[in-house]
């Protein structure tokens, strides 16, 4: 399958399973626009390898994810420097954990903004040029918490369960127009933040490493496994085919078992 010719933006990948998209895409064929925070010269290693490794253009924006006309402006800005936006991942994400009487306020409000409002800006942008082009690829990352919930992550939850109702809205207004919206839903993915957070867990509870990521972290994964960003990637790159195009509205679940108990 090649992607040549083919234009995507990906919020929140600078790193994990943002960059991993990115390079999967590129690697395809496909231009690419990466976004995220980070250290400006850690990025700017990133989007230069994509360039000399896949042969192909990648542009960095800084737009916040919690500002929805910088989010428009970065599909503007994508689409000028490409001439269109035809595949737009929408993954950048944060996480707060807290009882919800203790949740603060304005950690909900940031959650809600970055991890569900921004893909509705990034959808609102897009889908015009799309239509207009009867071709289109809209991907949304998800959660195993887009279908169960964990206690403490009460913004987490509510806005992954807001991206699956927003993905299939999405997917009725542009089935007609050769524009596909889904969401993948992983579970505990092996990123740089999961294992950051290993020994503060091994301290706290006392615990071996590998307690830690087989009763703990994998806990309720039943193939006691963790995804990896490159399996998360080549689904999104399957659901850009030519072979997916009657996939649309889809919440596909990537979970090591987690959601079928």
């Amino acid at each position: 399958m090649s992607l040549a010719n083919r234009n995507a933006v990906v919020t929140g990948s600078t790193s994990g399973i943002g960059l991993a998209y990115a390079r999967a895409l590129a690697k395809e064929g496909a231009n690419v626009v990466i976004n995220g925070f980070g250290v400006a010269a850690d990025i700017e290693k990133e989007r230069a390898a994509i360039e000399a490794e896949f042969k192909v253009k990648c542009l960095y924006d800084a737009a916040d994810m919690t500002k929805p006309d910088q989010i428009a402006a970065m599909i503007a800005n994508a689409e000028k420097a490409f001439g269109s936006v035809d595949i737009l991942i929408n993954n950048a994400g944060i996480q707060f954990v807290a009882p919800i009487e203790d949740f603060p306020v304005e950690k909900w409000d940031q959650i809600i903004a970055i991890n569900l409002s921004s893909a509705f800006h990034g959808i609102r942008a897009a889908a015009r040029g799309m239509k207009t082009r009867k071709w289109g690829r809209i991907i949304n990352t998800a959660s195993a918490h887009s279908l169960v919930a964990s206690p403490f992550k009460s913004a987490y939850v509510a806005a992954k369960h807001g991206i699956a109702g927003l993905t299939k809205t999405a997917a009725l207004e542009t089935a007609t127009f050769g524009v596909t919206v889904n969401c993948i839903s992983p579970g505990y993915v092996w990123t740089p933040l999961v294992e950051k957070q290993i020994p503060d867990t091994m301290k706290a509870r006392n615990m071996t490493r590998e307690q830690v990521m087989h009763d703990v972290l994998l806990a309720a994964q039943p193939t006691k496994q963790f995804v990896t960003v490159e399996q998360v990637a080549a689904l999104a790159v399957f659901l850009c085919s030519d072979a997916a195009a009657q996939i649309t509205g889809a919440n596909i679940s990537m979970d090591g078992g987690w959601t079928a108990e």
